[in-house]
């Protein structure tokens, strides 16, 4: 069984006689859990992330239950003598992947986020959306057990920000531990296991808001399974909504983002549940009838 990462009365401070910027820190990040952390600028966030991700150490306190981890940090050094693909490829085998697994993956990752067409292209010449995927990417391809996200969601387009909220939810989904920064309240809306706010150099912990509303891209899923059984525990989670229609079928609303991982989960389910319809919701056309 793998273990929490864990922070023990952590405090961070840079510099023998600087300020604290954390203190007396305590937190457990559970694998397969989503973890979103707010608070004011400058209150020590990104410091939180980064020791988090190992990039820092604490002046005080302890760390442990470290895994394998990668981390996007809010400002991605873009000027490598690489290119896009090479930088990848490159990321890969220091993770320990084989030279063609690592190209696979660098391409598969950057397909998927629409930067294929810069595959070839040197890492200084890209843009800084076409930057910030590959800085996602990089964290990506290695599966990593950790995964530390400070503000990845800035300079991203629209197609790559819901691409980066499907690969959060299945990295959750395989055992992954996600931790996230993010300036939008409504990234990932309804997801979080838990929530903390940095205030004071120190955490505060909320539970998971059942009732916050989640506005994004969302798609129904009909399905059927066994009369008076339920859609597995693991799907309920990522749904907006959930209504038995008849008795074993169900309509669930799940955010656009997670539709696959449930898909998945409901298909792999034993017994598996009969997928009868998915169907994305237009809510423009919803709402343009209210």
């Amino acid at each position: 069984m793998r273990r929490d990462l864990r922070l023990d009365n952590v405090g961070r401070r840079y510099g023998i006689r600087g300020p604290w910027v954390l203190r007396g820190v305590h937190l457990a990040v559970t694998p397969g859990t989503l973890t979103r952390v707010e608070g004011a600028n400058g209150t020590g966030k990104s410091t939180l992330l980064r020791l988090l991700a190992g990039l820092d150490a604490p002046s005080e306190g302890r760390i442990t239950g470290r895994r394998r981890t990668a981390y996007v940090p809010e400002r991605f050094p873009s000027a490598l003598p690489f290119t896009a693909h090479g930088y990848l490829t490159h990321l890969g085998t220091i993770h320990g992947l084989s030279r063609r697994t690592a190209i696979r993956a660098a391409g598969e990752w950057l397909d998927r986020f629409g930067a294929a067409a810069h595959a070839r292209t040197p890492m200084a010449q890209l843009s800084k959306g076409s930057s910030q995927k590959v800085a996602v990417a990089q964290a990506l391809l290695a599966e990593p057990e950790l995964l530390v996200l400070d503000e990845a969601w800035t300079g991203l387009d629209a197609a790559a920000r819901t691409e980066l909220e499907r690969a959060v939810a299945e990295r959750t989904a395989a055992g992954c531990a996600v931790v996230f920064v993010d300036h939008d309240p409504r990234r990932l809306a309804g997801a979080p296991d838990t929530t903390y706010t940095v205030r004071d150099g120190g955490l505060e912990r909320r539970t998971r808001d059942t009732t916050a509303p989640y506005d994004g891209p969302q798609v129904v899923v009909e399905v059927q399974g066994p009369q008076g059984g339920q859609p597995p525990v693991e799907a309920l989670g990522a749904l907006v909504s959930t209504e038995e229609t008849a008795p074993g079928t169900y309509r669930l609303t799940v955010p656009a983002s997670h539709s696959d991982v449930v898909l998945r989960t409901l298909l792999t389910a034993r017994p598996p549940w009969h997928v009868v319809k998915v169907q994305p919701i237009d809510k423009h056309a919803k709402d343009d009838h209210r």
